[in-house]
């Protein structure tokens, strides 16, 4: 190291940002994750062993997924490299493998190349890691806020342990925030600040489970008030720093699916307030309001179906509602039309009729239209026996001629059988009035 690159260093050092200089440098001074890196788990093992798989760290901002990465290096003694997916290309990724090679030949030791943003990487950057990382070059550790089985190509994630990082717990957040204010070598101690404990739960419950924006607010705040004699930063203090919570969401990502899963599974499971929590969620993250309404749609054909038909036609009227309103007026007819389908009764069996079939009709594709059922369009159909023997249901009492509908491979199947849920109780009694059986 030269003089210049030890100025450099003392300069980063002294402007970094509180994040930045509060970054855990030991397993011990790292807060949270403790179902990866509590000593009976398999990554602290192996790194304590001297072993390091390459992995993929999948979890949100602020979970600690470079920090552990650097720290997993500095563990097992190797040569840390960092790259950036978004800035960095094949050349970056050539120029690495060559020195990783030398320097695992010149001496024998390791070298970790961590990737931020993996899942940035396209097809070509995978393919060229691929095989250094199936002999050992290096050990990838790459970083993704993405599902990795949609983002990673299959053989690179078939070489790496996946290990998902979980946003950091109010209690983790809280020792964080503590340790950056009585800290005085790289924190806020020798500020003598004091966080009051409402402005505390404040910064806890807007940072959203991410250390970086929770210790970046508390250094705002903390020189915002270095003036002021009493040096206490107050709950308005915090919200006027936080201005507004950064939603965990993003609407290309995981949270647009994992959100609209939880809107979906509460009204399954009947739940408006579950439902209205999470269709609050999306529309505060900018959620595309038309997006939630074609769910609501699949929910009403789906989950309520023959118990309550008129469901479906209410959320294709919020559909057009918030088509033709836009936002923000267009969330009251999804809260209604959300709130209509978790209260309503529930049955999936029109959906299940139709898998069952589907299933029927895949296996044995080529089963013929009865010639019963068939038109008789023209004479020579009608010589061939097109529509012989088909009953005209109207002709007979209560407009039900018995007959079947089915080829003869699968004339005994029951496809629909209605449950006993709401008007699907009506049906199943006139069902088994007609054929006998409720389905």
């Amino acid at each position: 190291m030269t003089l210049f690159d030890h100025g450099r260093q003392l300069n980063a050092k002294k402007f970094s940002p509180l994040p930045d200089r509060m970054r855990p440098k030991t397993f011990e001074e790292f807060v949270g994750q403790q179902h990866l890196l509590s000593q009976e788990r398999v990554l602290r093992r192996s790194v304590d062993a001297g072993s390091l798989p390459s992995c993929i760290l999948w979890g949100p901002p602020g979970s600690g997924k470079t920090t552990l990465s650097r720290i997993l290096a500095e563990s097992t003694q190797s040569h840390f490299e960092e790259v950036s997916a978004v800035t960095s290309g094949v050349s970056d990724l050539r120029r690495i493998i060559a020195e990783s090679q030398d320097r695992q030949g010149m001496f024998q030791q390791a070298t970790v190349l961590f990737v931020d943003e993996i899942h940035r990487f396209n097809k070509a950057q995978q393919d060229v890691i691929l095989p250094h990382v199936e002999i050992g070059t290096f050990t990838l550790v790459g970083a993704t806020t993405e599902n990795p089985s949609f983002e990673v190509i299959a053989p690179l994630l078939s070489r790496c342990r996946v290990f998902k990082l979980e946003p950091l717990k109010s209690d983790d957040m809280g020792v964080l925030i503590n340790k950056a204010l009585t800290d005085v070598e790289r924190g806020l101690g020798s500020m003598q600040i004091t966080l009051e404990p409402e402005a505390q739960d404040i910064l806890i419950g807007m940072s959203n489970g991410d250390a970086r924006i929770a210790l970046n607010v508390l250094e705002i705040s903390a020189f915002a008030i270095l003036e002021d004699r009493e040096r206490v930063v107050t709950k308005e203090t915090i919200i006027d720093a936080l201005q507004s919570s950064t939603p965990l969401y993003d609407k290309s990502g995981d949270g647009h699916y994992d959100h609209i899963s939880a809107l979906i599974k509460s009204i399954r499971g009947s739940s408006p307030d579950g439902a209205l929590y999470w269709l609050a969620k999306m529309i505060n993250a900018g959620e595309d309001p038309l997006f939630i309404a074609r769910r609501l749609i699949i929910s009403a054909a789906e989950d309520i179906g023959m118990a309550k038909p008129e469901a479906l036609a209410v959320a294709v009227a919020a559909q057009q509602a918030v088509h033709f309103l836009g936002m923000p007026e267009g969330r009251i007819p999804l809260a209604e039309a959300t709130v209509y389908l978790a209260t309503s009764p529930k049955s999936n069996s029109a959906y299940l009729g139709l898998e069952s079939a589907l299933s029927d009709v895949k296996y044995n594709p080529n089963e013929p239209v009865p010639l019963h059922l068939r038109n008789a369009v023209t004479e020579l159909m009608s010589d061939h026996g097109y529509g012989k023997g088909y009953k005209y249901d109207h002709d007979f009492e209560g407009h039900f001629s018995g007959q079947g509908y089915l080829p003869p491979a699968v004339q005994d199947k029951r496809y629909y059988i209605p449950t006993e849920e709401g008007s699907e109780s009506v049906i199943r009694e006139r069902l088994e009035n007609l054929w006998g059986t409720g389905g």
